[in-house]
């Protein structure tokens, strides 16, 4: 089954992958993925400002040494065709690659580390009220993860697929966590993606997994901070 998708959102979208390094994609301990958590539900409020989610976000200094904020380019707009995942075929449009998570209030940055080949962790922020995040994340998350094999043509080339839900940190109000494996042109290439919704704010962390879980927390705390 095959659905006509654009690529908009990098966090979910096979296109951006395209870009990472390769890295091998030896065994990866993980843990039996944990039901969101729904703990300690703060009152409704704002969305706040994309100007004010910029502010939130990690800076180079903040992760330290060896970290380079890498530039932004302009958004894909390759036409992607997903295969064999019928979970994803049926949110169609963008939603197949993560489109719908392009809240209008966003903030993103991504950076480079010096330290390793598979060097990139990107972190997005994303406001809207609780419901919408949660809806449109969680409905984001099953869909990839149900599809534990699929393949996406992104332009003229072909990248098979495997997802694997992973345990989250207990942070925030809600979290999702899976692993990605994107194989092409005889590399595989590993991204870890952990998004946790605290109240009105949405913070997704994807990259190199060991850059991932070492700056969870990080970001979370600075996301979620009180100004």
């Amino acid at each position: 089954m095959r659905v006509r998708v654009t690529t908009t959102a990098i966090g979910l979208t096979a296109a951006a992958i395209l870009a990472l390094p390769a890295c091998s994609t030896g065994t990866t301990e993980t843990k039996p993925a944990s039901a969101p958590s729904t703990r300690g539900e703060k009152p409704a409020t704002a969305p706040l400002p994309s100007a004010a989610l910029e502010a939130r976000l990690l800076n180079a200094s903040d992760l330290g040494i060896g970290y380079t904020r890498k530039p932004e380019r302009p958004a894909q707009q390759d036409d992607v065709t997903v295969l064999d995942c019928p979970a994803l075929s049926d949110l169609g449009g963008d939603a197949a690659t993560g489109g719908s998570l392009d809240f209008p209030r966003k903030a993103k940055v991504t950076f480079v580390y010096a330290g390793g080949s598979n060097s990139e962790v990107s972190e997005e922020l994303y406001s809207d009220t609780a419901a919408k995040l949660s809806e449109g994340t969680g409905r984001i998350f099953d869909a990839m993860t149900g599809c534990p094999q699929y393949q996406v043509l992104v332009g003229g080339t072909a990248i098979d697929m495997t997802t694997q839900e992973v345990a989250a940190p207990q942070l925030g109000d809600e979290q999702w966590s899976q692993l990605l494996t994107f194989s092409a042109g005889g590399r595989d290439t590993v991204v870890k993606q952990t998004a946790i919704r605290s109240g009105n704010v949405l913070l997704i962390v994807s990259g190199s997994p060991a850059l991932v879980d070492l700056h969870l927390d990080q970001a979370h705390a600075k996301a979620t901070a009180a100004r």
